[in-house]
This record gives structure tokens, sequence and C-alpha cells, in this order.
């Protein structure tokens, strides 16, 4: 028996590839599915199931394109609906694969479909669960994401995961392997762990969620409380999940096309496509088409770009770094963003070449924010709430840039002001999109919040994370 994590750090997704006696089952697939045929081909096996935890809501699964390749049966929880042919499991069927089984358990909660699969080794122990977003390390799913589809409320969905947790995990031995979908950075749960694999024992003593004498009461609580709204393109990603999608080798066929300049400049011009910048924010700051909206390829690229952009339909032209164009097309597909245009042949370069328009971005270090805080100058603070609690600068706002849109009047129209982040990322988008919406007074600084420590900016005092539950 064989099982290997395939873990992506940029949406923070962990996909399982299971192999016994010569025959697999595929676990949350990613939707580039070339990998997992290739890794069955070099193990001499053959695709025998495709297990999906749940409908996806923030990346598209490879389940439909992998099926169609390969032959392999989808098989989902009860009560799934799809456009096209899968197997709807009842609770407790049980799949033979080689020598070992996988049991369906029906845990509704996150999902009303939600279920985590049981393996069982060749002697029918039970080895581990794959666990999908009804169980993470230190934490649970969020129970908020299924509201309109089921007509229950995030609290009556909470308490279904209460019971699902009590009587289908928690009865389980100690050492049973965790497998979840998740780990931290991904928007399915409140405060994930680093770690990617763990045990029911190791949960039972850590996670908040698995208190032996916590109450549905004190379940549903804690689990709903804080919550931040989920990211809009979230439906988008569930919808194209139940009812199919374009095949990837299609999409990045489509989007693939190396326009000139002047063809560029005109597909800009005469649609409503997005320019969006993939390259480093150290190149971005020192030139960039004026409009452009940064989101690095280097940081948590899918994710921002949901969470930003939004509408999985956009028109999008790319600007990225030589040679990272299928990938950067790639990675756009797995949370449904299709729609690319072209990119910009030869990247920015061939633009500056061109004699065309170019804006740039100021930059400064933290020792001068710290000069011109002691002036008043404005400064705004674009980590996640739960950062800016922990320790923030004293009489600085939280502006979130998820929610960037919900703050535009604050910003200065005139007077120069700062943005910082953590460590730089989020700042120059924050500040690329505020510079396309006619803020030209926007200051970034380099290094965020690691570097302003560093100085003697007044900050408010450490928070422990476990107190903001």
């Amino acid at each position: 028996m064989k099982i290997e994590q395939i873990y992506t750090g940029c949406l923070a997704q962990g996909a399982y590839y299971i192999e016994s006696n010569g025959e697999v089952a595929i676990i949350d697939p990613l939707r580039e599915v070339a990998p997992y045929i290739n890794r069955a081909e070099k193990d001499g096996a053959t695709i025998k199931y495709i297990f999906e935890t749940h409908f996806h809501a923030d990346f598209v699964s490879g389940h439909v394109t992998l099926a169609e390749k390969t032959g392999a049966t989808i098989v989902y929880g009860p009560t799934a609906e799809t456009n096209y042919e899968a197997h709807v499991a009842t609770d407790g069927e049980v799949f033979k694969i080689g020598n070992i089984t996988i049991t369906a358990l029906h845990t509704p909660g996150h999902t009303m479909e939600s279920t985590t699969y049981l393996l069982k080794d060749a002697d029918g122990k039970n080895h581990a669960i794959f666990s999908g977003d009804t169980l993470f390390l230190g934490d649970v799913g969020r129970p908020d994401l299924a509201q309109k589809a089921t007509n229950l409320t995030q609290e009556q969905l909470a308490g279904l995961l209460y019971d699902s947790l009590r009587t289908k995990i928690m009865t389980l031995e100690d050492e049973v392997i965790v497998y979840p979908a998740h780990g931290a950075g991904s928007a399915c749960g409140k405060s994930l762990s680093k770690e990617t694999v763990g045990t029911i024992g190791d949960q039972k003593k850590t996670n908040y969620a698995l208190r032996a004498d916590m109450t549905k009461e004190e379940f549903i609580k804690e689990v709903t409380d804080g919550l931040l709204p989920p990211p809009e393109y979230f439906p988008l990603n569930v919808k194209m999940n139940k009812e199919g999608y374009q095949p990837i080798d299609e999409v990045i066929k489509s989007g693939a096309r190396a326009l000139s300049v002047n063809d560029f400049e005109k597909i800009a011009n005469e649609t409503d496509a997005l320019v969006l910048d993939v390259r480093p924010q150290s190149e971005f700051i020192k030139g960039f088409i004026p409009q452009s909206i940064f989101i690095g390829l280097g940081g948590t690229f899918a994710p921002w770009v949901g969470a930003l952009i939004k509408d999985v339909t956009q028109p999008i032209l790319l600007v990225t770094p030589v040679g990272e164009e299928k990938n950067t097309i790639t990675r756009l597909s797995r949370v449904g963003f299709d729609n690319v245009l072209g990119y910009l042949d030869g990247s920015f370069d061939t633009w500056k070449a061109s004699g065309k328009e170019v804006d740039t971005l100021r930059s400064v270090s933290a020792d001068v924010l710290a000069e011109a805080i002691t002036e008043n100058a404005p400064v705004f603070d674009v980590r996640k709430p739960g950062e800016y609690e922990n320790e923030h600068i004293i009489d600085v706002p939280s502006t979130p840039l998820d929610f960037l849109n919900e703050h535009i009047e604050e910003f200065p129209r005139k007077e120069d002001f700062y943005v910082h982040c953590a460590g730089g990322y989020r700042s120059v988008i924050a500040a690329s999109i505020l510079k396309a919406r006619g803020f030209h007074n926007i200051i970034d600084v380099a290094g965020g919040y690691k570097a302003i420590k560093e100085t003697a900016i007044p900050r408010t005092a450490t928070v422990c994370p476990s107190t903001l539950k």
C-alpha cells in the first residue's frame, strides 16, 4: 500500500494518491491531472476511483477530466447532485482498491455532502482518514458556506458538524492518521495548523473543536465566532465542480497567446480586460503598465486572485516573467479563472522598450516611515484582522486587503499616505489596486511589519492568538 500526499502550497491544498496491488484511488485531485496519470503509469497501476470529499469552493477539482481520461469512477458522498456521471455513495459504503478498502463516512456540517473516507489496510485495520474540510489539523471546516444551498443557518450546519465529528471521527482509534484537504493559509477554516498530517489522538489533545467536555452549544458558538465573509469566487468554483468545466489543456491553449505590445494595448483598450502583472514585487515597483494590478506568483497567488478579482469570467491579459506564461494560466485555472486573452510577449521589457507610458510605485524603508509617523502621516495596515489584533502600530486602522473595496473612502486623495502588510507582498497588491483607482499619493513600506518591528515606531502589546478566539 502506498499513500502519497500531493500538497500544493499556493492553495494550501492536499490531494492524495493511494495505490494497492495495481489499483489506485485519487482523493480531491487538482485540475491538472497529468501528474496522477503519470504516477499511476509509473506504478503500472490503474486509477479506479476518484473520491471527492465535497464540492470544493476554493479550487476547481480535476475529477471530471481525470475520469474522462482514465475511465475511473467519481465518488461523492450522500446527497451530492452533479451534471456528470458520478457514483453517490451511501453512508458506510465500502470500496475495494487492491488489498485495501475505503469506507465512505457521511460527515455533514461543512457542506451537506461532506464525506470522510476511512482507509482500512489489508488486515482490515483502521489506518487513516481523508477528512476533506470536515476536520483539519487544529481546526474544523467553516459551517457557513453551504447555507444558501441547504436553507440552513450556519448554526444548524455547525450542529451537524458537531455530531459528525463525535459520532464518525472521534470514535476512531487514536493512532488513526488524519489526512486533511487543507493546511494553514486556506480560507476554509479559521486557524489551521501548518502541519498537514496528524492523528486522531493528537487532534483530541490539541484541536479546540474536539474537546471531550465540549457541549454542542459551546461548539456552535466557538466554530461560528469570528468567521470572516468567504471570498466571492467560492460559489463560482462550487458551480464548476458540480456542473463540469472546460479541460485545462484547452484553457492553456486558448490563453497562451503571445501578444505584441500593440496587440496587447489594443485588446486592453477595446475590451474590459484586466491587466494582471504577476512578476516579483521588486520588479513591479520599478515599472509597470499603467492601470495594471499586481498579484505576484511568489505569494499565495491563486487565492488572492479569487479574493480580489472575484468574477471567474473576467477577461485577463497577463504580464508574466518570461517562461512563466503557461504556469500562470494553469494556476489561474485552479481557481476557475479560464478567460485569459493572452500575454505580453517578452514581458514588461518589450513594453518599456516600445516607449509606451510606464508607471512606478513609491516604496520606502520602515525607517523612513518612522520619520513620517512623527509628522502624523496617515498609515494603513492591510494585513488580516487576526494579524492586526495580535499586534499593530498604535492609532493605525485595520484595512484588510481582502476587503479593500469597503475602505476606499478612507484613503486620502491628496495627502501622501503609507500602506504596509506583514512582509511587503500584500501592500504592493493594495498599492497597485489603489493606483489603478487614481490614488497616486500612495507609498509602500518595504519589508512590512517585520521591518517596522525593528524601528522605534510605537506598537501595541502582543496578544496571544489563542485569546482571540
